[in-house]
């Protein structure tokens, strides 16, 4: 196993590859506090598409960061939460969100730089 995180077999491309996906972050985060149905985190997540969101739920149980859990009676109700590993992801997606918070603005400037130099249409 190699720790270069370019190389097709290191681990930490998993974790690229994991936190790559837009959705998975938020839905991570959203249920840090606990237990969530899927109309819950629909409602604090905007946005989502139910379609996108089942398909994010389904990706991260696959992945064993997530756990489904139906619970029976009428009707049905069915709710996610996070796995012992899916926690360990809190953190990195805390300090990603930390960056973003301190140095979103600049970004914003350098798309908005870029965009002036390519005259973008305006929007």
């Amino acid at each position: 196993m190699t720790t270069n995180a370019f190389l097709a077999d290191c681990r930490a491309r998993l974790a690229f590859d994991l936190l790559s996906n837009t959705w998975n972050a938020v839905v991570l985060w959203a249920l840090r506090d606990g237990p969530r149905r899927p109309v819950e985190l629909r409602e604090q997540i905007g946005g989502i598409s139910s379609k996108v969101l089942t398909e994010t739920l389904r990706r991260l149980q696959s992945n064993g960061l997530v756990e489904r859990r139906a619970h029976p009676g009428a009707p049905p109700r069915v709710d996610y939460q996070l796995t012992a590993l899916g926690g360990t992801l809190l953190a990195p997606i805390d300090a990603v969100g930390a960056w973003a918070f301190e140095h979103g603005d600049e970004v914003i400037a350098a798309q908005e730089a870029e965009c002036t130099a390519a005259q973008c249409p305006s929007e």
